[in-house]
């Protein structure tokens, strides 16, 4: 019998995917992959066994995740059109590494997703399938199976006897992990609309909020962040801290009509608290060490890493030279930022660094003011040489 590896996340799509392709033939294997998504993964076995599964693999990564995966998008400052920190995005080539990894360890032919044929996921899985093992065969039973919406999925689970706990009265398709919560669907679908309070998933409405702000520490080693308040902590249990803190707070909310890189513009919030406290941290340090150049320069950079990851690219050529080129960046980026947390806002309001650049001996304009301003007439005739017009 023919073998199907499966990345399998509980949900309806993947619960009827099982039986849909034992039924064609297949011998269906899952593969369940905790990223920090807080399921009852022994409850998820047991669904996909009794949905038809002939084995299920479950493998916690959510240590790789961070080191492998977000760290280095957050060296990046990789946020894609300028609000999304990727979540979802840049667990979907860790999935598929090891979808590949049980594919050769099972001599299987085929590995399957549960993804839809206008989404993003789709391509990230099997354009990283494509990069790390080109013979594999892939299916993708949503783009292919007759039912034409979730009601005749729910019909079909129910016929088939198929474990799952989607209903009508869900509209949302939620997919969550460490690092962010992503929300589609329903009344979503009309940007007009504001989303409705139950869309989000973890972060307090910003007037449910506390009324007095709090304060952060973020301490920071050649750009990564090492400790909280002073304490050390490990990055899954820095980034857990954190996600608590900032969604008490209301930080972390995002509201995006983005572009997809199917060609169709969708509307989808996020929830990244986290992230968002990480990102604006990280991005103040670097105003404090990196100079003007490299400082201008990594902006473009940024703008590309994030559409490398966001196209499904982790594993391309490109996205391993860019790296070179941030970890080269982020040698000095030592210090420690204090970040203000209030009502949904994350303002950095204090940073120092042992490598910091800024010198107030030359920005100050009090007595200590070591500037010399008579020079700034020569600098200004040379700099505007160049432009000025002609006759």
């Amino acid at each position: 019998m023919k073998k199907v590896i499966l990345a399998y996340s509980g949900g309806l799509d993947t619960s009827c995917a099982i039986k849909w392709l034992k039924d064609k033939g297949y011998q269906v294997i899952c593969f369940i992959a905790d990223v920090g998504q807080g399921d009852d993964f022994t409850l998820l076995e047991k669904r996909a066994l009794n949905s038809g599964a002939s084995k299920v693999y479950i493998q916690d990564l959510k240590g790789e995740f961070i080191q492998d995966f977000i760290f280095p998008a957050l060296k990046a400052n990789a946020i894609y059109e300028g609000k999304y920190l990727l979540a979802t995005a840049l667990s979907r080539p860790l999935i598929a590494k090891y979808l590949v990894a049980i594919a050769n360890k099972e001599k299987a032919d085929f590995v399957a997703h549960g993804c839809t044929g206008k989404g993003n996921d789709q391509v990230r899985f099997e354009v990283t399938v494509n990069i790390l093992a080109p013979k594999l065969e892939i299916i993708a039973p949503v783009r292919i199976w007759e039912f034409k919406s979730r009601q005749e999925e729910i019909e079909y689970a129910k016929e088939k006897n198929i474990p799952i706990v989607a209903t009508k009265e869900k509209p949302y398709s939620i997919d969550k992990n460490l690092w962010g919560v992503s929300i589609e669907c329903g009344k979503l679908e009309d940007p007009w609309a504001e989303p409705p309070g139950e869309a989000y998933q973890i972060t307090k409405k910003p007037e449910e909020a506390p009324n007095q702000p709090e304060y952060l520490e973020i301490y920071f080693e050649e750009g990564l962040p090492k400790k909280l308040n002073n304490k050390a902590l490990n990055s899954i249990k820095l980034i857990e801290a954190l996600n608590k803190i900032g969604a008490k707070h209301a930080v972390g909310r995002i509201d995006l009509v983005e572009n997809r890189l199917v060609g169709i513009k969708s509307r989808e919030i996020y929830e990244a608290p986290a992230g968002a406290i990480l990102y604006s941290a990280h991005k103040d340090l670097e105003g404090l060490v990196l100079d003007r150049e490299v400082s201008h320069f990594k902006e473009i950079i940024s703008l590309k890493y994030s559409e490398l990851i966001y196209y499904g690219l982790w594993y391309s050529q490109l996205k391993q030279a860019l790296d070179e080129f941030i970890d080269k960046t982020q040698e000095n980026l030592t210090g420690t930022v204090r970040v203000k947390l209030y009502k949904g806002n994350c303002v950095c309001v204090g940073r120092k660094s042992p490598n910091s650049l800024y010198k107030k001996e030359l920005a100050t304009y009090g007595k200590e003011d070591k500037f010399n301003q008579k020079l700034a007439e020569g600098f200004i005739k040379i700099f505007g040489m160049s432009h000025q017009s002609k006759g």
